[in-house]
């Protein structure tokens, strides 16, 4: 039986990292943690002109489309000749009643979230294989929303309030990190994911009854931060989690434990 040593601090010097939804709150916040730990970050998004950080290395790509997402995972293993890390964060809601919902804003998120994370996990697999990788790590972005049910009663009227599609497919995403934890394991591949409560953003913020109602809902009484996500996904990241495979971390403030 191999002999694991756990080393106490985080060494990601030189680790090749793919980001999703690189251009978002939260992937940008991922983006800056793993390059200050001295990896190279690529970033993947369906537009890549906002909040770009110089030194990631941005390929634009809609992960619904699975040609367009080959295309951009060969170019990537040829330049860099491995991914040890891919983090499929892409993610997509809508916001209007579920009376309202027509087929094409319900299939558009199922087709982002559901979609176009197996994409990526395909064809990283595919290349993986090819290129005769020796060991690999998926996390997958889901929410707290696939765990529970929003609560209607901290939403106000003009709240952005959470949609059945969306919460459909983070359990989802949730129960295909199981799959993958399992199918992947022989090629020496983790597979986890990271179930996200509330997250304040700075740059356009929530309502203040929805933040005041929130922070009453949350044990912690606050939303996350950025930072927040971004430390547990290092985590799953690193060697530090080495036997961490098939797990869901909810990052809630203990919103769920009631």
């Amino acid at each position: 039986m191999k002999e694991y040593i756990v080393k106490s601090s985080i060494k990601m010097e030189n680790k090749v990292v793919v980001i999703t939804g690189s251009c978002g709150q939260l992937g940008s916040s991922m983006s800056n943690l793993y390059i200050k730990y001295g990896c190279k970050v690529i970033g993947l998004d369906y537009s890549i002109e906002l909040n770009k950080i110089d030194k990631v290395d941005y390929y634009q790509l809609d992960i619904r489309e699975s040609k367009d997402v080959s295309n951009v995972f060969k170019k990537i293993f040829k330049k860099y000749r491995k991914i040890d890390i891919l983090i499929n964060n892409a993610g997509v809601s809508v916001f209007d009643p579920f009376e309202d919902r027509d087929q094409e804003n319900f299939d558009w998120v199922m087709n982002v979230n559901l979609k176009g994370t197996f994409n990526c996990i395909q064809k990283y697999v595919a290349n993986f294989d090819s290129k005769g990788q020796k060991e690999g790590c998926i996390i997958n972005i889901a929410s707290i929303y696939g765990v529970i049910s929003p609560d209607h009663r901290i939403y106000s009227e003009n709240d952005r309030k959470n949609s059945e599609v969306y919460g459909a497919t983070k359990a989802g995403i949730i129960q295909m990190t199981k799959y993958f934890a399992v199918h992947l394991a022989e090629r020496n591949i983790r597979t986890n994911s990271i179930s996200p409560g509330g997250v304040y953003n700075p740059k356009s913020p929530q309502g203040k009854s929805f933040i005041e109602n929130y922070e009453y809902r949350c044990p912690m009484k606050r939303m996350a931060n950025s930072e927040e996500i971004s430390n547990v996904a290092l985590f799953l990241g690193s060697h530090l989690s080495s036997y961490v495979n098939g797990q869901n971390i909810i990052v809630d403030g203990g919103m769920s434990a009631w």
